[in-house]
């Protein structure tokens, strides 16, 4: 009788469950949502689904999927979810503060909270303002904290498979060489080119504006030069700030020289195409300063005194030609207002 009342309620709990759904729920909320009022969830070129969101940012469908790592999009914001059918997953998050305020609910929800979670330590220990420092001791204690906040994480989250947790030990450990390697960059630089030496010059290169220009042509002003091009998208990240910066410095002891290295890389290897670009963006988005194209790309001489290997490189350079700093901040970072206060510009 015993074994009989056990194998009903075995049966009765197998009736309730029922068959394993081919597919997954998802719902959730983006609060402030984006106009496009759309969500989409993909993976690579395979797969794809959209998702329409009520007015309120709430939304729910049924997906089918095959399980794995997912990429969703709601206007220019981004995040992953892990997704597998007969599951019910949610997230919730705030449009103006996308991947901060996003927290997943449901199955498999501990393991979608700790990616972001893992994503979120590299934000938190490697501000722009950390990452624009040249202070090598405060860079290397950043990389241990975030290794060890890493590691308290991993424990936190006991759920999450030993695959997945593979996956994100192999990103902290390329995130980590990443950051290591930038700082050795930058070590290099300025061992190699040090404030107060004689800066590598340039000769001859050709002006937007008409004629050449060589820095000899700039002393008695400090030079603040942008080496760039147009198919570099962090390049033209930073114009937006770089016009702001000129703007504010107009009137002051310096010139702004951006410098392109537009040489046929984006254009198939078209110089022609590359020199047109090159042309009609200056006058499309009406960059100001002195705009340069520099006589053969990464080769040209003075990217190579300079010991160029990425863009976008920015560079200060006194009155009387000597190097003020051959990894100078960024037009978008804090630290270059406060570089120029210091030399009383």
């Amino acid at each position: 009788m015993k074994q009989l009342l056990s194998l009903c309620i075995a049966v009765t709990l197998m009736a309730c469950k029922g068959e394993p759904k081919d597919y997954v729920t998802l719902s959730g909320k983006i609060s402030n949502p984006d106009e496009s009022k759309t969500l989409k969830v993909f993976k690579g070129r395979g797969y794809e689904k959209m998702i329409s969101l009520d007015d309120d940012g709430s939304f729910k469908d049924t997906l089918k999927v095959i399980a794995g790592d997912y990429n969703f999009q709601h206007g220019k914001q981004y995040g992953q979810i892990y997704l597998e059918n007969d599951n019910v997953s949610s997230f919730t998050t705030d449009n103006n503060n996308f991947i901060d305020s996003l927290k997943f609910g449901g199955d498999d929800s501990d393991l979608n909270n700790f990616t972001v979670q893992s994503f979120l330590l590299s934000k938190k220990f490697f501000s722009p303002k950390l990452v624009a420092s040249n202070d090598a001791e405060v860079l290397n204690k950043a990389l241990e904290d975030y290794q060890s906040s890493y590691d308290n994480l991993k424990e936190n989250y006991t759920e999450v498979d030993s695959t997945h947790k593979a996956l994100m030990d192999k990103k902290i450990a390329g995130t980590i060489s990443q950051i290591s390697n930038f700082i050795k960059s930058k070590q290099a630089t300025n061992s190699a080119f040090p404030a107060g030496s004689p800066s590598p010059s340039f000769e001859g290169y050709e002006n937007h504006d008409g004629g050449t220009t060589s820095l000899s042509d700039l002393q008695g002003k400090y030079v603040y030069i942008d080496l760039w091009a147009t198919w570099c998208a962090p390049c033209l990240k930073e114009i937006p700030s770089l016009k702001r910066v000129e703007e504010q410095y107009k009137d002051k002891n310096i010139e702004f020289v951006s410098i392109s290295i537009d040489e046929g890389r984006g254009y198939k290897n078209d110089k022609a195409a590359a020199y047109k670009a090159w042309k009609k963006m200056v006058y499309d988005k009406n960059l100001g300063g002195i705009q340069l194209l520099a006589d053969n790309g990464f080769k040209s001489q003075f990217v190579q005194d300079y010991r160029v290997n990425g863009i976008p490189r920015f560079i200060l350079i006194d009155p009387k030609g000597n190097i003020v700093s051959a990894d100078a901040p960024r037009p978008s970072s804090p630290e270059l207002m406060k570089l120029f206060n210091k030399l009383d510009l």
